[in-house]
């Protein structure tokens, strides 16, 4: 029961801030950095910098990323579990401007590098960001996350994020339930346990 009650204390808390600003007040709201504050930080941490591994860091991520995922828990087109019990119920209180708001805000925070993990799983990691493994299929990341895993439009931003969450993102992509992003879906096929765990940990050292 534990589990099920932190996502409902999680969600509670956002609808009441929710309340606090006024449901009339949420269309057409320009101010990303109040919106962040009052719904988004309980859980994405002060900036985006969440300290939570299984909440996803903001701070630089890609606009256009952050933006298409808002509108996909709007309309439930994201609807792994965690997707349902965080963010179903506060995306569906957000307009196209306060979605809009909200990525142009954690776009321009800086984003410092998370902690470092095992040397060797981290090396392992970078070569397949950097290069893939041809041999066994698997296509470089940095082919669309970019170089640096800085993110590119609709690419997310991967550096310096969770490793507990890359995975779990790997996870609801190879089981289906996150189905909004097509290439990746296909990608997470083509990795094994041990490389996903290698790639995320070199990512989030970033």
């Amino acid at each position: 029961m534990k589990g099920f009650h932190q996502p409902r204390r999680v969600w509670l808390t956002a609808l009441a801030a929710l309340a606090m600003i006024g449901w009339s007040n949420m269309a057409g709201a320009q101010d990303g950095e109040k919106l962040a504050a009052q719904l988004c930080s309980s859980c994405h941490g002060v900036h985006g910098k969440s300290e939570a591994p299984m909440f996803p860091r903001l701070d630089a991520q890609m606009p256009q990323y952050l933006e298409a995922q808002l509108k996909g828990f709007r309309t439930r087109g994201r609807g792994e579990t965690d997707a349902q019990a965080f963010m179903w119920g506060i995306a569906s209180q957000l307009d196209d401007a306060t979605i809009a708001s909200l990525a142009e805000y954690y776009a321009r925070q800086t984003a410092p590098a998370g902690p470092a993990g095992d040397p060797a799983l981290m090396a392992r990691g970078k070569e397949i960001f950097e290069h893939g493994l041809p041999a066994e299929g698997v296509p470089a990341c940095a082919s669309c996350h970019g170089a640096h895993a800085q993110g590119n439009a609709t690419f997310p931003r991967l550096a310096g994020q969770h490793d507990a969450y890359l995975l779990r993102q790997i996870t609801v992509f190879k089981n289906g339930t996150r189905a909004n992003a097509p290439v990746m879906s296909a990608v997470a096929h083509t990795l094994s346990d041990d490389q996903a765990k290698a790639v995320a940990a070199f990512l989030q050292a970033q």
